[in-house]
């Protein structure tokens, strides 16, 4: 590391097609992730930690991945208390284009990372380091007991390497809003404009799309637009039909509802939807509960199996959706949890009790950290307090 090199053999890498659903159809079905030796994935981890003690605090503040005391659920949240806060306008309406990059890791030039990492104040030792990393990395790729001949890649950083995901977010760190009507909320490689539009004026909205189309041109980044999608939420009485929206002379297409980082977000802000997926999957795990009661196991063994592996699933950013689902929606999370009381024989906590703690605990987290995008949300009360 003080040689700022790494030799041939820490980074080379195996490459396995992984599918990325289960009926494929194209190459672009699976997903390439790259097998380095462990050794590699230990300097990597040092690496990364150093890079973030050395990051100033203000570094891309809606971006969510990577970061201490940030989820997904704080990206959401966010996301929609922005667009909310804007609907409350008269005349408002709101469009959000939800943007899908392809083969984004892979196409990172390491020239332009590292004249970003430079203005990022990383020391340039490190930045020789990344640099010799990411460029010369034998590669090859097995599929099933096949393997082929090995080549030379200088492009891109490979998924499944611990420092990929940190230097694509700095990669990205400089695309960021251009006008106090629009957000870019990013999580990863999970990119969102949201257009606060007043009054029909779409103009910083468009330009701000024309923006990021340039800059993916001016960063090797390619928009898969037959992937990005655009939710447009608008309740006014009198709503006219709206323009459609081209990125590089292509229509976006326009759905009446989108799953953004694992919820449904309906055009109507409905919750029923999500809350059926949530339920239908958390459904499907009752069956190992069942399972695992006939044959005999503990009941505090069933308790732990319950809390990871079906409580996680209909409670996965239920702070951000449960205030506003309605009764039915509910009714549907509590007998999910009612068959699992019958399975295991015990008390367990209402979705309700759920969402109060994880709102309460999420709260003192966001007032303990002052760079949290969501920190001067928090007004202090005539009473001295926040909440």
């Amino acid at each position: 590391m003080s040689h700022t090199s790494v030799p041939s053999c820490l980074k080379s890498a195996t490459i396995i097609p992984i599918p990325k659903k289960s009926s494929i159809d194209s190459l672009n079905d699976y997903r390439p992730v790259a097998l380095t030796p462990v050794i590699t994935k230990c300097l990597e981890r040092l690496i990364s930690n150093h890079i973030q003690a050395c990051l100033p605090t203000s570094v891309d503040p809606l971006q969510f991945a990577y970061r201490g005391n940030r989820s997904t659920e704080d990206a959401i949240a966010l996301t929609l208390h922005t667009t909310l806060s804007h609907l409350e306008t008269r005349g408002s309406y709101v469009r959000i284009l939800f943007v899908d990059f392809g083969s984004a890791f892979n196409t990172i030039i390491p020239d332009i990372l590292i004249s970003k990492l430079l203005s990022l104040q990383i020391p340039p030792s490190t930045c020789h380091w990344i640099k010799d990393f990411l460029t010369n990395r034998p590669q090859h790729v097995k599929l099933g007991s096949h393997l082929s001949s090995s080549i030379l890649l200088s492009t891109g950083s490979p998924q499944g390497c611990v420092l990929s995901p940190l230097l694509y977010t700095l990669y990205t760190s400089d695309c960021t809003a251009s006008h106090p009507s629009t957000a870019i909320f990013k999580f990863a490689d999970d990119t969102t404009v949201v257009g606060l539009i007043t009054d029909g004026d779409e103009a910083a909205y468009r330009a701000e799309v024309s923006n990021l189309s340039r800059w993916c041109s001016d960063n090797n980044l390619t928009l898969n637009i037959q992937k990005t999608k655009e939710l447009i939420l608008d309740f006014r009485r009198h709503s006219h039909t709206h323009g459609p929206l081209l990125i590089n002379g292509e229509h976006v297409d326009c759905v009446p509802s989108i799953r953004f980082l694992g919820t449904i977000i309906s055009a109507d802000l409905s919750w029923s939807a999500n809350t059926r997926a949530l339920v239908k999957k958390a459904q499907q795990r009752l069956h190992f509960l069942l399972v695992l009661r006939r044959c005999g196991m503990d009941q505090k063994l069933l308790l732990a199996f319950y809390h990871c592996s079906v409580e996680s699933t209909f409670t996965y950013s239920l702070s951000v959706w449960y205030a506003g689902s309605t009764a039915e929606d509910r009714k549907a999370v509590q007998r999910t949890i009612n068959t699992s009381l019958r399975i295991i024989g015990c008390t367990l906590p209402s979705p309700g009790a759920i969402s109060r703690t994880r709102c309460l605990k999420s709260t003192a987290a966001i007032l303990r950290d002052p760079t949290h995008p969501a920190h001067c949300l928090f007004e202090l009360l005539p009473s001295g307090r926040r909440f």
